[in-house]
């Protein structure tokens, strides 16, 4: 990891104020252009900024400073950090111990079968391999593929629950929601042609309600005429 001075316009601000170190040597230091050096020395420039030691942060030493005061040709350096922050390891593919390879076609299987959203980029994250080999398993041209069988890489030690689940979030993110038959609404075109009668009722509710009432009636008529007996001992009283 590269060494970097922190807040470099702070530490000028410290280095005029409390050294007699030249514009061009603080400049150098802080890298900075020495015209912007020249410009916080005459209150122009950095203002409201605190300045900063580097001595305390352990960024130069006194003897730089005594040495770069006494030469002006000298450009004082940077004190090696003592702490040293390791750089972070650009992220490849999965490492798969040799004892697992063995397990992760039927892996691959296994996320093909469940989880068939997942990408091939996804399912080579979670069980590193190629997509060629996903490929050929999704298309059966493997050539173990007699003999695989679906098995859980979460179960088998290829990848965690956490990364499985992210992974399947990501990919459901982007699928369409699918919605049943009975929950989608008719186009505006479709209700706009259908009839209506009086009132506001659609006309085939309104004939469904006339026949109804033929019927009642019907059956009405009907009861009176099958009792003539009744009728006839109701006048004679």
């Amino acid at each position: 990891m590269a060494n970097q001075l922190l807040m470099p316009k702070a530490t000028a601000v410290w280095l005029v104020d409390n050294t007699a170190m030249s514009f061009d040597q603080i400049a150098f230091f802080c890298h900075l252009h020495p015209l912007e050096v020249r410009a916080i020395a005459d209150g122009e420039s950095a203002q409201g900024i605190k300045g900063m030691d580097p001595i305390t942060t352990g960024q130069l030493t006194r003897d730089e400073i005594a040495r770069a005061e006494s030469d002006p040709n000298y450009r004082p350096k940077l004190s090696e950090p003592k702490v040293r922050i390791p750089e972070k390891k650009r992220r490849g593919p999965r490492y798969t111990p040799l004892s697992k390879r063995q397990d992760r076609p039927n892996a691959i299987l296994w996320l093909v079968r469940n989880h068939p959203e997942l990408k091939d980029a996804q399912i080579s994250r979670l069980v590193g391999t190629t997509k060629s080999t996903i490929e050929q398993i999704r298309n059966r041209t493997h050539w173990n593929s007699a003999n695989l069988q679906p098995m859980d890489p979460v179960t088998l030690g290829l990848c965690s629950q956490i990364d499985l689940d992210l992974e399947v979030q990501r990919a459901s993110r982007g699928a369409p929601q699918q919605q049943g038959a009975d929950e989608t609404l008719l186009p505006a075109s479709a209700t706009e042609t259908l009839p209506f009668g009086e009132g506001g009722a659609p006309a085939e509710e309104e004939s469904e309600k006339e026949l109804d009432a033929e019927a009642v009636f019907a059956k009405l008529s009907s009861l009176k005429s099958a009792d003539p007996d009744e009728d006839g001992e109701d006048q004679n009283r």
